[in-house]
Parts: structure tokens; C-alpha cells; sequence
């Protein structure tokens, strides 16, 4: 298969705190890929040096054949890195509608655009149910999927998503990664989670890395992850 994200040897750094270690990690063209992992492993980290966002990072990072570890962060996303921080990073004074707009503002192709803002209705019924409504009204499930839907609308070829469940109630959980798969099967975009329910993040992803303290200790097939004793006895509760 065809490797959309290559990454080897990556080191982050906030000021002289080192987080990353200097991991290896693939993603394929049109899977998804988990990361896991414990509180305070580097999940979040790999995401924000990814695309350069407040770290420091040393290594080799390649996109789609084209090394961006010397892009900007504005570079990286111009060239269809997508990125749904931890926090959500919606802008909470504009509408719905208006951070979906935004979402794809660099794109010159207008009619497609219109077409991919009704597509996003489609996924999220509720962000259409609220197309008016300040996005720092809605709840916090609908704030996730404004996020997600956001990020799309800029139709990157790889989406990097940090931890979509984090503080959402189980029905709204179950409701967002079912309409992930759906994105990920008609949307063909790769995607990188990070992801703290690791049950949830395995029955989406193809593959799965688990990092503890900044290294990639173990990875493989979900099928392989779900599988693997000490993966089951620390992630999954069995």
C-alpha cells in the first residue's frame, strides 16, 4: 500500500523538556492509525510536531513523498494535513455555518465547496440543525463535530484527530465515530487518532502504535493490539 505519512526518528521538544524520543510510525493510504497510550505518553505531542504546532522537532517527516518537517504550520495544512487539536479550537463567536466556511476559505473551486458544506450537513445533521447558532452556544459533542467537519472542509488528504471522545458522553462517543467511519469510507482521507478510550480506537483503526514516555513500544494490526496480553490488561480492562 501506498504510504501516506512517513515518520522516522522524530524528536519533540517543549523548550529543554524532551517529549518525542525519536519514533517511527507509517500511516497507508486511506486507513486509519491510532495512537495509545497513557496521559502525558506523547500522543498529543506527535500530533503537534506533525505539523509543527508549538514544538520543537528534529527527525524526518514525509507527506506524500514530499519531506515537510522544514514547513511551517501553514505550509503543512496548505498541503492537506488537517488537524483537530485537543480542545476542539472552533471559534466560538462565529456561527456554525461561519467556521465551516472558514474551514475551507483557501479553496478557489466555490461551487465544490457549497457542495462539501451540504456534505458536512449530511454527516453532522445536528451542525445543520444549528447552521446560525454561535458555535459557543452548542454543546460539547456538537463542538467536536464542528471541529471535525471543519477540518474537512479544507478536504486534507490526511486528518490529524486528538482525542474526539475526550469529556463527551457515550451515546455522543458512539454517535461520532460511527459518522468517522462513514467519512473515512466515502472521504478516502487517511487519518492519525489519538485516542484515550483505546477499545473504541481499535475497532476504527487499521493499525495502532503505543507509545509510553515518548517511544513507540509496540505496534501492529488492531486485530494484533486487541489481541496482545499486556495491551488487553492495561488499555482494555480485560
Amino acid at each position: 500500500m501506498t504510504k501516506v505519512l512517513q515518520v522516522r526518528g522524530l524528536v519533540a521538544s517543549y523548550g529543554s523538556t524532551r517529549v518525542l524520543q525519536g519514533i517511527d510510525l507509517d500511516v497507508e493510504q486511506g486507513q486509519v492509525t491510532a495512537l495509545l497510550g497513557a496521559n502525558g505518553a506523547g500522543k498529543t505531542t506527535t500530533l503537534r510536531a506533525l505539523c509543527r504546532f508549538q514544538v520543537r522537532t528534529q527527525g524526518s517527516v514525509t507527506f506524500r513523498g514530499e519531506r515537510i518537517d522544514n514547513r511551517s504550520t501553514e505550509q503543512i495544512a496548505a498541503l492537506g494535513v488537517g488537524h483537530v487539536p485537543d480542545g476542539r479550537g472552533t471559534f466560538l463567536g462565529l456561527t456554525t455555518e461561519e467556521n465551516l466556511r472558514l474551514g475551507g476559505h483557501a479553496r478557489r473551486d466555490r461551487a465544490a465547496t457549497e457542495r462539501d458544506l451540504e456534505r458536512m450537513y449530511e454527516y453532522f445533521p445536528r451542525l445543520k440543525e444549528r447552521r446560525s447558532q454561535q458555535a459557543g452556544t452548542l454543546s460539547g459533542g456538537e463542538q467536536q463535530m464542528l471541529a471535525i467537519a471543519r477540518a474537512l472542509m479544507a478536504k486534507p488528504a490526511l486528518l490529524l484527530l486528538d482525542e474526539p471522545s475526550f469529556g463527551l458522553a457515550p451515546l455522543i462517543v458512539k454517535d461520532i465515530f460511527a459518522i468517522m467511519r462513514r467519512v473515512r469510507s466515502e472521504e478516502k482521507v487517511s487519518i492519525l487518532l489519538v485516542e484515550q478510550n483505546a477499545r473504541i480506537a481499535l475497532e476504527l483503526a487499521d493499525t495502532a502504535y503505543l507509545l509510553e514516555t515518548g517511544q513507540v513500544v509496540k505496534h501492529g494490526t488492531s486485530a494484533d493490539m486487541k489481541n496482545d496480553d499486556a495491551v488487553r490488561r492495561a488499555y482494555l480492562g480485560e
